[in-house]
């Protein structure tokens, strides 16, 4: 199994536990209501790290795991996936990305485009509670039917260009789905698909439990999570490369 592979989840999963006509609204009044409903600016503010558990089928590949990914604040983020008898490791220290080739067990660095992808899905909630400071901005992109709900298009844009768009459930103001460009298996560019389902409550914050993740239109990957903690102390160390 390529490194690539699991490189699209963390950021768009870990940014989903945050969480009228659309017109009368800001794109800065969407997030402000997302803030809310995500359990409000001082308990987001609060949460200086975070662990989520769960088990993950790879659709086209065949098999199951079972996956934990670490962020922390405010641009770490680390991925540890258990599968077919090996453990591979991904991690951004906030400076760089790296990972551990399960099959010498060595450690190496990603290549720039695969370290700039994990750098985006590493941004936490400070990211969301101060967008100016992380040179990220969004738009309000009209309305679209998703499946049963009617939802809100929020765009994104990070510092670098890059752009995801964002679903929101207009009766709930929770992230339903993501759009974004990402790296599959093999290192070529898709369009990939993340939908957010079975919210349930953490510690006041609502997070997805159930995600789902298409590639070009075809299901990719299914994960199902399984326990969520804050503040468990991860040190800076964690993140970091070893030799």
């Amino acid at each position: 199994m390529r490194k690539r592979g699991i490189l699209i989840l963390a950021g768009l999963v870990l940014m989903a536990t945050v969480s009228g006509a659309l017109w009368s609204q800001t794109a800065q009044d969407v997030l402000k209501k997302m803030i809310e409903v995500g359990g409000g600016r001082e308990t987001l503010a609060a949460i200086k790290d975070s662990t989520m558990t769960g088990t993950m089928e790879m659709i086209q590949m065949g098999f199951n795991g079972s996956i934990t990914m670490y962020q922390k604040e405010p641009n770490m983020l680390r991925m540890d996936v258990e599968v077919m008898g090996m453990l591979i490791t991904q991690a951004y220290d906030g400076e760089k990305g790296w990972w551990i080739n399960p099959q010498t067990g060595a450690a190496e660095e990603m290549q720039e485009n695969q370290s700039q992808d994990f750098k985006r899905q590493a941004y936490g909630n400070d990211s969301l509670l101060n967008t100016e400071k992380f040179g990220i901005s969004y738009e309000l992109k009209g309305t679209e039917k998703a499946d049963d709900k009617d939802c809100i298009l929020l765009e994104q844009t990070f510092k670098d260009g890059n752009k995801n768009t964002i679903l929101i459930d207009s009766a709930t103001y929770l992230p339903y789905k993501t759009r974004a460009k990402s790296l599959n298996q093999m290192g070529a560019e898709v369009q990939s698909e993340t939908t957010l389902s079975d919210y349930k409550p953490v510690n006041g914050i609502p997070v997805p439990h159930s995600i789902t993740i298409k590639q070009d239109g075809q299901e990719f990957m299914k994960m199902t999570i399984t326990k969520v903690s804050y503040n468990s102390g991860l040190e800076d160390s964690f993140f970091k490369m070893t030799k």
